[in-house]
């Protein structure tokens, strides 16, 4: 089908040009719902990159030494586990409903970790934000891959990434003030209240899908009226009728994310004790270098959907790990020019992860499936950081651990061969194939 070509769009506010052109044939309506849950991950990264970036604050204030921290982030990682058992409701209730509960429970947690007394409070709420967070997100993309045609489906999928990751930059910006703000790192804490502000805006925006309310339609119509009857037979589903899939996804999710996760969560930690900066320079850091980054969301999506999937991952996953050899091996004046690709390669390999697991599945899956590589991936990342503690003797420092994790990726770019080529395909299509 031919599509008429008028002057390029504009791009709405909320999408910078640094990250490209909206397709010419984008529906408005899909750019609001887009927006929408892109406002919503802002926020999961900015709570995610409160504890990455003031990691060395909260540590020294519950009294923690360096070969704690991975447990300390491991355990806090684990909090994802919950959501597996969450977000196939998304198949039973909705994604829309689903989505809008996990935004209040993530706004809540996020609020209630800027009032804990000791470490095992911290953990604990900590947790509980991760669960509701991971929940959001995974539905969101599944959101994302229901709405928006095929052959522009990946580049929703790195948009949505790209303007979440957003929030690492508000983060950034108060964490270099981090000295001066009143109660320090708690403080950062309670700019999650943001969702709850924007909640009105949000019931507006993101509506249900038309895939979803079909396949609805169709459980009643078999008699199957209560939603919440039979939850979990996706879960016990998935595996039986998809393995291989099944596999390769958990497999992709699992060791890319125990190498980014032992890369990325100690940075901040790494250049203020071995480089001696301050704040201030992780953030500058973060803030101009990390744009370069976070291109790699838009970018791995475009690459995706114009060469596929496979290729586009195994570049991604195999390239991470020697770039964070540079970052976490080279002189100082390095560490700034080595983090652009790395986070690069990062937010690119995750863009691959969360389209195969919203494509490769059926609609009465892909909320599971989704799942699914978000408990994978939890495990992975808890798995990754639990090692670098391990790794770590007394009083040593963590970088060696962490450059040996970092290698896991690369069995996430062999994975990635295995699945079959999803890109600018219809989902019927491919959940169909055998």
């Amino acid at each position: 089908m031919s599509h008429a070509r008028g002057p390029a769009p504009r791009n709405p506010w909320w999408i910078p040009p640094f990250l490209g052109r909206i397709p010419p044939d984008m529906p408005r309506s899909q750019l609001d719902l887009l927006g929408a849950l892109a406002v919503a991950i802002l926020f999961e990264n900015y709570d995610q990159a409160v504890l990455t970036q003031a990691v060395k604050q909260i540590a020294a204030d519950f009294g923690l030494i360096e070969s704690q921290l991975g447990n300390l982030l491991g355990f806090v990682r684990l909090g994802a586990i919950p959501a597996f058992f969450l977000i196939p409701f998304a198949d039973r209730i909705g994604r829309r409903r689903l989505f809008l509960i996990s935004v209040i429970g993530m706004s809540f947690a996020t609020v209630l970790a800027a009032l804990s007394q000791n470490a095992a409070q911290f953990i604990a709420v900590q947790m509980l934000s991760r669960t509701f967070m991971v929940t959001s997100s995974a539905t969101a993309y599944v959101i994302i891959a229901e709405s928006i045609a095929a052959r522009h489906r990946g580049w929703g999928i790195g948009i949505l990434g790209a303007v979440g990751a957003f929030g690492v930059g508000l983060s950034a910006m108060l964490f270099a003030a981090i000295d001066v703000l009143p109660y320090g790192w708690r403080a950062m804490y309670l700019f999650g209240v943001g969702p709850l502000v924007l909640l009105p805006w949000l019931r507006r925006r993101v509506v249900e899908t038309a895939r979803f309310t079909a396949h609805r339609e169709d459980q009643r119509s078999r008699g199957d009226e209560n939603p919440l009857v039979g939850w979990w037979r996706p879960l016990t589903s998935l595996a039986r009728i998809y393995p291989g899939r099944t596999l390769a996804v958990g497999l992709i999710g699992a060791t890319s994310s125990a190498g980014h996760a032992a890369a990325y969560n100690f940075s901040s930690y790494f250049v203020q004790t071995v480089h001696g900066w301050d704040p201030g320079q992780y953030s500058l850091m973060l803030l101009v270098a990390g744009v370069g980054g976070i291109i790699g969301h838009p970018v791995a999506g475009r690459l995706a959907d114009r060469r596929g999937r496979r290729l586009a991952g195994a570049i991604f996953y195999g390239a991470f790990p020697l770039l964070g050899l540079v970052f976490y091996g080279g002189p100082s004046w390095m560490v700034p020019i080595a983090w652009v690709p790395m986070i690069f390669a990062m937010t690119g390999g995750s863009t691959i992860a969360r389209a195969l697991s919203t494509e490769l599945f059926p609609t009465s899956y892909r909320g599971t499936a989704s799942g699914w590589l978000t408990l994978l991936e939890t495990l992975g990342a808890a798995g990754g950081l639990f090692a670098v503690s391990w790794l770590t003797a007394e009083g040593a420092s963590a970088v060696p651990a962490v450059r040996i994790v970092m290698f896991l990726a690369v069995v996430a770019s062999v994975a990635v061969l295995l699945l079959p080529e999803t890109g600018q395909r219809e989902l019927e299509d491919i959940s169909s194939d055998s």
